[in-house]
């Protein structure tokens, strides 16, 4: 059973928040828990995919203050810059010999990482996930994500509205992802998709292309396609790591403003970015409140047996633009 909390907001614009609601609590099926409200000593591990990720950053301002507030000892680890399944799998297994109490996953492929979400609850260890998630999500206490079907949606509308969309008009685009499989990025693409078929079928993404979380990589990819497409019309950049390799591929060719660029995840750069054109828009995340949400969520379950939190739970994004105020933009901003 979850509670979904769906929405997505244009800064400026108003936008409907529809929520709904079922009644839900999670039972100490999902790991080992106290049965009694009395706490004690607790380590919560926290394994992302490249933590050097500005978005991972911003999530670790969050799980550092409310591990603070909970009174509980954090571990924090990632490998430092690739976002693959084959780097993570060997840093969850170290993580779990250290035997903590709880475990916040953020899983770089839906399979790959099922058996450490497996191996995890086998030793008594409860896990959330967050921002991604594992394909069979039974054993796990909760998941905590934004809306990213809807972020890819709305991604589609700033795009067409930059390319200058007219029935009956034919446009090129291409979207840049970090992975294949990762749940986030399948989401925000599905979104997108769905989006350009419904209302501008004279759009063709015509490309897409994979970063593993690697700016440098993403930059080289959209060379490659301003290459191969000339008349290339807009990125769709699906993830923080891919706006800021489009938006340095752009700049480098003197493309600016030229082709549209929609982008995802508030970096400091990029934000500055949208006010001197080079994005259309940004959809940004609130990743502290994803791992504010992760960490209160595995002490309550730990400390009771249970947790108020939804077994699956969506916050709102919020999409930045050249309408955002300015004290929009330093409230959605990552921090670092």
């Amino acid at each position: 059973m979850k509670r979904s909390y769906r929405a997505i907001t244009t800064v400026g614009v108003a936008a409907a928040f529809v929520i709904s609601m079922s009644a839900c609590s999670t039972t100490a099926s999902t790991g080992s828990a106290t049965t009694s409200t009395e706490k004690k000593d607790i380590t919560i591990a926290f394994v992302m995919g490249a933590e050097a990720d500005p978005f991972f950053q911003a999530m670790k301002v969050g799980a550092e203050d409310e591990a603070k507030a909970e009174g509980v000892k954090l571990i924090w680890q990632g490998d430092p810059s690739k976002y693959s399944a084959e780097t993570q799998i060997p840093i969850v297994d170290a993580v779990l010999a250290q035997q903590p109490t709880g475990l916040v996953l953020i899983p770089t492929d839906p399979k790959a990482l099922q058996a450490s979400v497996a191996k995890a609850t086998a030793a008594g260890i409860p896990v959330v996930n967050v921002d991604t998630h594992v394909a069979d999500l039974k054993d796990v206490v909760s998941f905590i994500t934004g809306d990213n079907a809807d972020g890819g949606s709305k991604a589609a509308d700033a795009l067409a509205t930059q390319i200058g969309y007219k029935t009956g008009g034919s446009y090129k685009v291409v979207v840049g992802l970090t992975s294949a499989t990762a749940t986030t990025n399948v989401s925000r693409l599905d979104g997108f998709k769905a989006q350009v078929a419904a209302k501008y079928p004279g759009v063709e993404i015509v490309d897409v292309a994979y970063s593993e979380s690697n700016p440098e990589t993403a930059a080289t990819n959209v060379s490659n396609w301003l290459t191969k497409y000339p008349d290339l019309n807009g990125i769709f950049a699906i993830d923080g790591t891919n706006a800021s390799g489009a938006a340095a591929a752009l700049e480098s060719k003197g493309l600016s403003g030229k082709i549209g660029l929609v982008g995802y995840d508030a970096y400091p750069d990029n934000v500055a970015k949208i006010k001197s054109g080079i994005f259309t828009a940004l959809v940004a995340q609130d990743p502290a409140a994803e791992a504010r949400l992760a960490i209160k969520t595995l002490v309550e379950f730990i400390n009771t047996g249970k947790t108020a939190t939804e077994h699956e739970v969506v916050i709102p994004n919020v999409v930045l633009n050249s309408t955002t105020s300015d004290a929009d933009f330093a409230k959605y901003t990552y921090v670092k």
